[in-house]
């Protein structure tokens, strides 16, 4: 019997298997796919805003400025790539200048702090590759970029070291109100809880009916990007929005933590699980942030993706109990990856409101150092050499990864077994070639150091073999 079952490893179900493994408590994190942060969490713009978009008195509102400074320090604590660089909300006519004056009062409302409005002449002078058509824009300087895959599995991470259980591969088939709690049917046997987490993402709704009357609905909404290569990551120096009007908020253009620069979304309705991308799409998307910043070199694209929002008919972020000590953590669209740590937070205190002891522990896991080879200086790489000779080999030419950082991946406390896995810990093919150049040398020491054969390894999901036929020496064992 687990005090606490978590549904969903996403970046909500992190954060609250984070918050809830500092107490003496038996957690079981559930998760459908075969590593932590595979859907929502790590397709999206990557960005921790402000909180002066949503509306005051919202859970969005709530959640959004609180979680924007818990992220920060939680980064901080995990050694999470997190960079406070500031976002601007660009207006094209004295029309949308009005609606930057809505969202500075609104932002005012929500305790979004030191926010300034640029004219013309300020904001050309910070962006210089801004439109000449703006005229004016918002300035939000807590608005950070972060790597959000890294920051979910940083979490997840941290609660596993501190003992929670997480359970991979295993999906959710039903739920049942127990004598004790709540039996959690899956896949890969049972689970019963005397408390549970939904925060199953796009499909909360479906766990959510499971126990109780249907009170809201997911509607998945898609959003298809553009990633260029480092040579287009200082064509802005701000998280540039548009200014929103009837038809949205406009696409983004924004650096990453990693120094390329991130260009989309679109939102258009789309099943749970459709992640594919469009020529229709990602051609509206380059004539749509043509409009803030007209000079971007599309021809250094180096990936698109799709990712798939939470989006509910709530317009609201679902925290409430469905059931006996069974809360929904649901519709977490935008700003929920900002928003997320406070979402926890709250979590926690409304489950012990319902009666869950929490007893602080002793010797709590709460810091995490990722080693980046790259950013080392001169004598600091000689020294881990001289320690691990596995770091004085790249195997990444693109983003100068070593072998020792994809041993240290391929030997964290949650084990990847794909090479996309590696990737979002070590960060192999991110770079320009995305993979062409180190994808075999990484599946080489994926099937080396897990023990298995080269056909055994995966490109990320279940199924996504890389060989199908027979390797000269029958694999790697």
């Amino acid at each position: 019997m687990y005090d606490v079952a978590i549904i969903g490893c996403g970046i909500t179900g992190s954060a609250c298997a984070y918050y809830l493994s500092k107490y003496s408590l038996k957690i079981a994190i559930i998760e459908k796919y075969n590593d932590v942060c595979c859907g929502t969490t790590r397709a999206n713009s990557a960005i921790i805003h402000a909180g002066y978009d949503p509306v005051p008195g919202t859970n969005c509102a709530k959640f959004n400025v609180r979680g924007n400074e818990l992220t920060k320090e939680i980064c901080k604590k995990l050694d999470v790539l997190c960079k406070e660089i500031g976002s601007l909300v660009v207006a094209f006519s004295d029309k949308e200048k009005e609606t930057l004056n809505v969202l500075y009062d609104r932002g005012i409302k929500n305790g979004v702090p030191n926010m300034e409005i640029w004219d013309k002449d300020r904001l050309i002078k910070e962006e210089p590759n801004i439109s000449e058509n703006a005229v004016a824009a918002l300035y939000a300087p807590t608005a950070a970029i972060v790597n959000p895959w890294e920051y979910g599995l940083a979490m997840a991470e941290t609660a596993v070291r501190n003992g929670a259980q997480l359970k991979l591969n295993t999906e959710v088939t039903d739920i049942i109100k127990s004598e004790n709690g709540w039996l959690i049917k899956t896949n890969n046997g049972s689970v019963e809880a005397k408390y549970v987490i939904n925060a199953a993402g796009v499909y909360s709704d479906v766990i959510h009916n499971m126990v109780a009357e249907k009170t809201f609905e997911i509607l998945p909404s898609a959003g298809e990007y553009y990633l260029l290569d480092k040579s287009e990551g200082e064509r802005v120096k701000h998280v540039i929005f548009q200014c929103p009007n009837e038809l949205g908020k406009g696409v983004l253009v924004a650096p990453t933590v990693h120094g390329n620069l991130i260009v989309g979304p679109n939102a258009i309705k789309s099943d749970r699980d459709d992640t594919r991308t469009t020529t229709a799409s990602l051609d509206f998307i380059r004539q749509a942030a043509s409009k803030s910043v007209p000079s971007i070199q599309y021809r250094e694209n180096i990936r698109n993706f799709t990712g798939v929002r939470a989006n509910s008919d709530t317009d609201d972020f679902v925290i409430e109990f469905a059931a006996e000590n069974f809360l929904d953590l649901a519709g977490i669209k935008s700003p929920g990856l900002s928003a997320a740590p406070a979402i926890a937070e709250e979590a926690v205190k409304m489950l012990s409101e319902s009666g869950l002891e929490l007893k602080e522990k002793g010797n709590v896991i709460d810091t995490r150092k990722h080693l980046r080879f790259k950013e080392l200086s001169d004598e600091e790489k000689n020294k881990v050499i001289s320690e691990n000779p596995l770091y004085g080999r790249v195997v990444c030419r693109c983003e100068t990864i070593t072998e020792g950082e994809i041993v240290d991946a391929l030997s964290s406390p949650i084990t990847p077994v794909s090479l996309d896995g590696v990737k979002r810990r070590a960060g192999t093919g991110m770079g320009r070639c995305q993979g062409g150049f180190c994808g075999p040398k990484v599946l080489e020491i994926i099937a080396r150091k897990n023990g298995i054969t080269f056909e055994d390894v995966l490109q990320d999901g279940n199924g996504s073999y890389i060989l199908t036929g027979e390797t000269k020496n029958g694999g790697a064992k």
